[in-house]
């Protein structure tokens, strides 16, 4: 079965994009990795497809990031980490056409590479973010930095430095503007994929050239933080990782901020 779902309805002009490893909760593989960048690739060339709405299969995660059971062939210089989430989302595979992210329980981790390339969030009350990367000793930077862009500084600061100690309730993120719209559980893909029919049904250059000025806006900033990323996480994750193997017996508990 494809670990990414596609469904267009030709009338509305509305793709829904669905992750399908619910018994894994979304998290991405190697092999989900290349499915997402090559449905972005093909709604490129699809003109039935005028907006598209990305969720997660199940009730208990929109994505929770990397798959931890994934192996990432690295080279052995600390100047060329390769990160297979770099090329899941929509804008790094050159799709203009607007992307609503519909949230339903759990996004964390590399989830934010997809919340991050999306125009806006719709959740219901089920959703909770967090960021676990300090935990396990690692360096929260594409995450953190794409996060910056969507949420206060010391807001996107306490969620990354406090790990899995704690998470954003959908309330929080919809205060702090993460999420744009709040639904009753049950409702996010059909509110998201009503904001999208509405952005589908407008004239396709005026949406995508307002897509392209928003992302421009933006992207300098973006581009820096991005810029230094490879080099914190070389250095930072070796010797955290070594660190946090002391931990790694400790049940965590974990508090919900609303």
């Amino acid at each position: 079965m494809s670990s990414v779902l596609v469904s267009a309805d030709k009338d509305s002009g509305v793709a829904v994009v669905t992750l399908n490893r619910p018994e894994r909760l979304n998290a991405i593989d190697l092999a989900m990795a290349d499915e997402l960048a090559a449905v972005w690739r093909e709604l490129r060339f699809d003109d039935s497809v005028r907006a598209v709405v990305l969720t997660g299969a199940g009730e208990r995660a929109f994505c929770t990031g990397i798959d931890r059971d994934a192996v990432v062939p690295q080279p052995n210089s600390p100047y060329a980490q390769d990160d297979p989430l770099l090329r899941v989302g929509p804008k790094a595979n050159d799709l203009w056409k607007p992307v609503v992210a519909a949230v339903r329980g759990m996004a964390c981790g590399g989830a934010f590479y997809l919340l991050g390339e999306a125009e806006f969030v719709v959740a219901d009350t089920t959703a909770s973010f967090f960021d676990p990367h300090t935990t396990y000793g690692m360096v929260s930077a594409y995450e953190s930095v794409l996060m910056a862009q969507r949420m206060p500084y010391g807001e996107v600061a306490r969620m990354a430095l406090l790990g899995t100690a704690e998470r954003i309730s959908a309330r929080r993120a919809y205060e702090v503007g993460l999420v744009s719209e709040l639904v009753a559980e049950g409702e996010v893909v059909a509110a998201a994929t009503a904001c999208a029919a509405i952005i589908a049904g407008y004239p396709t250059e005026a949406v995508q050239g307002t897509v392209r000025a928003l992302w421009a806006a933006s992207e300098a900033g973006r581009a820096q933080g991005i810029a230094q990323a490879p080099h914190l996480i070389a250095l930072g994750n070796a010797r955290g990782q070594e660190q946090a193997r002391r931990f790694a017996g400790r049940r965590r508990e974990y508090r919900l901020r609303g």
